[in-house]
């Protein structure tokens, strides 16, 4: 194939990009450690050209807990649409999320760390996203385990949600080896 020929990589947006350097900063210094100029000067601009692309870093940290929120709803619907059985369904939504939290740990950080530090209407719409989110699972998990009564599967599903994200805290395998362990052990937890 001539380089003309290869297909190209789409290159992240500047908004992309000012998003995923915010949420590394966010995750490191914490979103009160973190300034404007900090986030411009991570993507080569100064600190008020930011205000092109958001009206402050309060909109950046509400349209990057949003987003989270939407790739995980929207994934975990994909999931439970393709009509697999219950069982291969509560595997892939499983694996769904252990790759999302290997894939991201910035976002993870984040959102588990300034949840309280989005502007009301921003958390209203977070928490909404998850509610749906959750709510998701614990049909999963119902129809995989009919047993399981509607409080035990929500308390699983969150219980699930808390393994997974804790891997921006466990750097010991490589990530083969950890979303190995954690499908095993979150399926686990959910099918006893």
């Amino acid at each position: 194939m001539s380089p003309a020929a290869e297909p190209v990589a789409d290159k992240p947006s500047r908004r992309e990009q000012i998003l995923a350097a915010a949420a590394e900063l966010f995750a490191r210094h914490g979103f009160h450690g973190v300034g404007i100029d900090d986030i411009g000067s991570a993507v080569g601009i100064s600190g008020p050209a930011l205000y092109r692309h958001f009206r402050s870093k309060d909109a950046m940290l509400g349209e990057m807990l949003t987003s989270i929120s939407e790739v995980l709803l929207d994934g975990g619907q994909s999931r439970v649409g393709a009509a697999r059985s219950p069982h291969d369904t509560l595997g892939d939504l499983v694996r769904f999320h252990v790759d999302f939290a290997l894939d991201n740990p910035a976002l993870i950080t984040v959102q588990e760390r300034n949840l309280g530090n989005l502007t009301d209407p921003d958390r209203r719409k977070v928490r909404g996203l998850q509610r749906r989110y959750v709510e998701l699972w614990v049909e999963v998990v119902r129809s995989a385990v009919p047993e399981t009564e509607e409080p035990t599967a929500r308390a699983q599903a969150h219980a699930v949600f808390g393994l997974i994200n804790s891997t921006p805290h466990s750097r010991h395998l490589d990530r083969a080896q950890m979303a190995d362990l954690l499908t095993g052990m979150a399926l686990a937890a959910l099918v006893q």
